[in-house]
């Protein structure tokens, strides 16, 4: 049986991050262990305010050191929302320790959105993240944190073109796999592109544009892609079946939006999701 870490905060509500990941992966038939890096009470999104948070910093090295002496082993590390640049460096710390010629590391560069950062974020923090992802098998950024990482202006408009361009410039940060979410030339199809630096090949998967836009799905679709390529499946299977789930999970929301408007309805496509992993 497959086994996968993943480090990255707790929501209590809201469904990110963790309450996303584990359920996810747990359903691909892949054990998922968990390393929580913070505990809120909701997600920090639009709606929510006065939420709590308790930082979990000081506790990741001791888990790691327990788990060293189990001589416990992964056959994936896959990283979501890292709050600091401390936590950076503990998690580059964690992949010395755990991280093999056999197994893979992903990290999702959770940068900002819609051009900017998110709060409480630096450019000193970016630098961070550049170096994380350096030593990362796959990246998987939005095109903001794309132009972060790049350090080039953000756009909303751009062409196949550039999009190749942009990930063959994410992979000379040192990342064998760079794949950008939330690709679209135009509103009628999105969906996702990645570049394998070691072949010198592009793939990309697209499907139907939706103009809704929920909290989590990014966490959706790297939950689905991280949990795909550990089982084995190639690039293209991995984007195809991340892109099809994401938007499985936002046609189901659409009719509960009023009252799940804070993330998506992930749940009910779980079924669906099996089914994809057995078809592959």
């Amino acid at each position: 049986m497959k086994k996968i870490v993943t480090i990255q905060d707790i929501s209590c509500f809201g469904k990110c991050s963790l309450t996303v990941a584990l359920p996810i992966i747990s359903a691909m038939g892949i054990e998922t262990a968990v390393i929580p890096t913070a505990v809120l009470s909701t997600h920090t999104g639009e709606g929510f305010k006065n939420y709590t948070f308790r930082d979990l910093t000081s506790d990741i090295p001791s888990i790691a050191a327990h788990w060293k002496s189990m001589d416990l082993n992964f056959d994936a590390l896959y990283t979501g929302y890292l709050g600091s640049p401390e936590q950076v460096d503990i998690v580059s710390n964690f992949f010395d320790d755990f991280g093999t010629n056999e197994n893979r590391i992903i990290v999702d560069p959770v940068l900002g959105d819609a051009g900017r950062l998110y709060a409480g974020f630096t450019k000193s923090f970016v630098e961070k993240m550049k170096k994380l992802c350096a030593r990362a098998d796959y990246i998987m950024p939005n095109m903001t944190e794309v132009s972060f990482l790049l350090d080039i202006p953000y756009t909303e408009t751009y062409s196949e073109e550039y999009v190749m361009d942009v990930l063959r410039r994410l992979a000379e940060l040192g990342c064998k796999t760079p794949v950008i979410t939330g690709v679209h030339y135009d509103d009628i199809k999105q969906g996702a592109a990645a570049y394998n630096s070691e072949n010198d090949r592009f793939y990309f998967s697209f499907d139907k544009n939706i103009n809704y836009r929920f909290h989590g799905t990014g966490d959706i679709f790297s939950s689905v892609f991280t949990g795909a390529c550990t089982l084995g499946m190639d690039i293209q299977q991995c984007l195809d079946i991340a892109v099809k789930f994401t938007l499985d999970c936002i046609e189901a929301t659409i009719p509960h939006i009023d009252e799940t408007w804070y993330g998506s309805c992930f749940e009910l496509c779980l079924g669906k999701l099996i089914g994809y992993v057995k078809e592959k």
